[in-house]
């Protein structure tokens, strides 16, 4: 069994205003291909504790392990080159570029990777829009499309240097029940078809309730795991 993810003894304090635990003993691992969501109340530490495993935040104890590699005490250039060519985020803000095309948006993460001439970084993005969806609106700008569909880009975006591991901090929180179910149905599709392994932070009950494990938590605790 490969392991995507392996979290060892988190603890995260915050010291302003007053010293806070906001995490505290985090350990869990996420198969590869599994897609796994993360509940609980607002201010529970399920954002918090997602911005740790997507290496974005660095001052932590404990270890992460990624795709097989220990990223815990790297340097900040290093955890940079880690997330572009190993991890995807989609956020519940689309934060495309609205000023840009869908397909130049969706090419920027790979022309920052650098391993393939733009022509099939051009070619790549369109299939990724295609998949999605959103191929017939390749050319349009950000701006001038629904919201549903600038999440699909967003995801196309995620994707496009072919990630090991999806992150997902409320990926539907901006979305009506149809594009909720489009975009769930879609990141489930990466998880069988393509061994993807997707994890996300989430509000929604039922987006939580169709994935394959969800693990809850209370402040800054995981008290409960299940498994579909």
């Amino acid at each position: 069994m490969i392991m995507a993810l392996q979290a060892n003894h988190i603890n995260k304090y915050f010291y302003a205003p007053d010293k806070f635990q906001a995490l505290k003993d985090i350990s869990f691992e996420v198969k590869k291909g599994e897609f796994v969501s993360i509940v609980g109340k607002s201010g529970c530490g399920k954002s918090t504790l997602l911005y740790i495993l997507s290496t974005m935040d660095t001052a932590y104890d404990g270890s992460v392990q990624l795709a097989g590699e220990n990223i815990t005490g790297k340097k900040q250039d290093a955890l940079a080159a880690f997330r572009n060519a190993h991890l995807g985020f989609v956020f519940q803000f689309h934060y495309l570029l609205p000023d840009f095309s869908c397909l130049k948006n969706v090419m920027i993460p790979a022309l920052r990777l650098g391993k393939l001439s733009r022509a099939q970084i051009e070619e790549q993005a369109y299939e990724k829009l295609t998949l999605l969806g959103v191929g017939h609106q390749a050319l349009k700008t950000a701006s001038r499309i629904s919201g549903g569909q600038q999440q699909r880009v967003a995801i196309a975006r995620a994707l496009i240097n072919n990630p090991d591991i999806v992150m997902g901090d409320e990926p539907t929180g901006n979305l009506d029940t149809r594009n909720t179910a489009i975009v769930f149905d879609m990141l489930q599709q990466l998880c069988r078809e393509q061994q993807k392994t997707v994890i996300t932070v989430t509000h929604d009950n039922d987006f939580a309730a169709k994935s394959d494990r969800i693990i809850e938590m209370s402040d800054g605790v995981i008290v409960n795991q299940h498994t579909r």
